[in-house]
């Protein structure tokens, strides 16, 4: 029991793991800005970890290199604009709206849009099929008989 509670406690501790001794700044202040950018910002190549949890190469480059713009002096937003004109948008976990973006940040509504669509439209029709055919008129039930009769 206690080797599981051991193991399930390391599992939980590995993303904590990622920040390396070394790369830790001496002023607190500036230690907590970095790991909170550092959790907006993607892993290039793990996809879906951020940097602060990845344990790739390229997430320690782009952790230190985060730690230099900001003991540089530069805002937040100063930090996250120089890793992506360095590195590409595909870092920000959360591109901004603008130019080709807006087709990620539209192509979501506008499916769900098409999907209740499409999904009214066979409800609706499904729901013409199940009243039967039409009724046949007097002149068409003569005529039916004659063909059948022939």
């Amino acid at each position: 029991m206690r080797a599981l509670i051991l193991c399930l406690s390391l599992l939980l501790a590995l993303p904590a793991l990622a920040v390396q001794p070394d790369e830790v700044l001496s002023d607190p202040a500036l230690e907590a800005r970095a790991r909170e950018i550092s959790k907006t910002l993607r892993c290039p190549v793990c996809q879906g970890e951020t940097i602060d949890e990845s344990n790739a190469a390229i997430s320690r480059d782009l952790r230190l290199y985060l730690r230099e713009r900001l003991v540089a002096g530069d805002s937040d937003s100063e930090a996250v604009q120089a890793i992506a004109d360095r590195f590409g948008e595909y870092v920000l976990f959360e591109p901004p709206a603008r130019g080709a973006n807006w087709l990620l940040y539209l192509a979501g509504p506008v499916m769900a849009l098409l999907a209740l669509l499409v999904g009214w439209r066979f409800i609706r029709s499904r729901g013409l099929a199940e009243e039967g055919p039409a009724k046949l008129s007097d002149e068409e039930k003569a005529r039916l008989e004659r063909i059948l009769r022939d």
